[in-house]
């Protein structure tokens, strides 16, 4: 079976989807003080619209006034279909029709704000950024940029829109970075009570769990014929599971999923952020336990535990040592111009001509780079988590590529890594991560409310 192309997702999800990273006091630029924060790229974006997502309608005219600018019909009904797919794919109930006009239409209008917002404060998202973020999602989708390129096209979207409504979205990470992280505090009575909760919590509610999903998708109003090719295709998937096949390469071949591309494992998560239909296809199955074919408006998903955790506090983790050099956007400093600097200083570490510590003292615009850019031993969630992932990624001895975060433009070694156990301290330091993604959360809700309430908003025709 070939790989689908774009399976739809919802590209609202970007922003509303995001996770806050916490991040501790050190190196300037990557561990700013507990005021600090970042807002984390979500995985939202990982696959792209499908071409009944981007076909053009016959007419069009608009349904709501933000400040001064308008919503259309159009892209009400575009991010329906693409919040529509994207619940069928995770196997979630989506809403009635009327709720879900009246969720998508109200999303947009805080979309419009947040972009607004960050035009005033004159935030920009430079060019480098969106192609870090074009070349994620087309990395995800296990195709280039430029197969991403043809296929949008296919689709009816236009390389240049897709860009745009990527700025759009960086954007507004870049306002709430801006104008919500100066609120958070997390106290040690916050982690003692977060502590406290825990003990106290239902153990169902204290559950964390890592599942992966293999979804073979099954047409709305399938025939019987079609339901039968797709059963047929699930449980030669399963057979070869249950025969030690490898879960990482049967999702990347078969899996319609959005997180096909990720070998098909949606992350470890609090029980009750999964779909209610896997959690209980799961109920007493053992960590590496396979279940399925099980239906879904979606299609057939396989599905398998791989972790499950009780909430609170971690025993063992795993700590990178790493060093970097940092580069900062400026007045006559793109961040396009940083990285190509970065990549000028890369060949001539990997050419012997000097080392990373000598050019770590000499450029790097970093509080660490009177020690060669040494950032020492860190735990998981200390650092932004653009740099984080790419950090991940590194074996030991590798150098990366330029990576943009907030701070700046980044060239980062991975010097070694190791397992570790926590002491006291650690783990206190990990609740209080946990604790501060759980503050910011509420602190965005707080700031969107105030300026949703600030702005002016006139509404037009219902959606149709």
């Amino acid at each position: 079976m070939t790989r689908p192309l774009f399976r739809p997702a919802a590209l609202a999800a970007l922003v509303s989807a995001a996770l806050l990273a916490p991040l501790g006091a050190g190196a300037q630029g990557l561990k700013p003080s507990a005021a600090s924060g970042l807002t984390r790229l979500p995985a939202a974006v990982t696959t792209l619209p499908s071409a009944k997502d981007g076909a053009p309608r016959q007419a069009d005219f608009i349904v709501a006034v933000v400040n001064s600018d308008p919503i259309t019909n159009n892209e009400v009904q575009r991010r329906i279909e693409r919040t529509l797919s994207q619940l069928r794919n995770e196997g979630a109930t989506p809403p009635s029709h009327e709720v879900l006009v009246q969720q998508v239409l109200e999303h947009l209008i805080q979309e419009k704000i947040q972009i607004q917002t960050g035009h005033e404060m004159g935030l920009k998202v430079d060019d480098f950024a969106v192609d870090q973020a074009e070349q994620s999602v087309a990395r995800q989708n296990g195709v280039s940029v430029a197969t991403m390129h043809q296929r949008l096209a296919e689709d009816g979207i236009s390389a240049s829109a897709f860009r745009e409504e990527l700025r759009n979205q960086l954007l507004m990470l870049r306002v709430r970075e801006r104008d919500v992280e100066s609120r958070v505090r997390v106290s040690d009575l916050d982690v003692d009570q977060y502590l406290r909760e825990q003990k106290q919590a239902p153990a169902t509610q204290a559950l964390e769990l890592n599942i992966g999903n293999i979804l073979i998708g099954v047409p709305e109003n399938a025939t019987p014929a079609q339901l039968a090719e797709r059963q047929a295709i699930a449980q030669e998937v399963l057979a070869k599971i249950k025969a030690g096949g490898n879960w990482q390469e049967l999702a990347q071949q078969y899996s319609q999923a959005p997180d096909a591309a990720q070998g098909g494992v949606m992350g470890m998560r609090p029980a009750d952020r999964y779909p209610q239909l896997f959690t209980d296809a799961l109920a007493g199955t053992a960590v590496g336990g396979v279940v399925g074919p099980v239906r879904s408006p979606a299609g057939l998903h396989i599905l398998k535990l791989i972790n499950k955790e009780q909430a609170g506090l971690m025993s063992m983790a795993e700590e990178n040592h790493a060093r970097h050099i940092l580069l900062r956007a400026q007045p006559g400093r793109s961040e396009r111009q940083a990285a190509q600097e970065l990549m000028e200083l890369r060949e001539r570490i990997v050419r012997h001509q000097a080392t990373f510590e000598q050019l770590a003292r000499e450029y790097s615009q970093d509080g660490s780079a009177a020690e060669g850019g040494d950032l020492g031993w860190a735990l998981p969630g200390r650092y932004v988590p653009e740099f984080e992932q790419v950090l991940d990624s590194l074996q030991p001895g590798q150098i990366s590529e330029p990576v943009a975060t907030r701070f700046g433009v980044h060239l980062i070694e991975l010097i070694a890594r190791r397992e570790v156990k926590l002491t006291q301290r650690q783990q206190r330091d990990m609740v209080r991560d946990v604790v501060r993604e759980k503050k910011l959360d509420e602190a965005w809700r707080n700031w969107m409310q105030e300026a949703r309430a600030r702005a002016y908003v006139e509404y037009r025709e219902p959606p149709q």
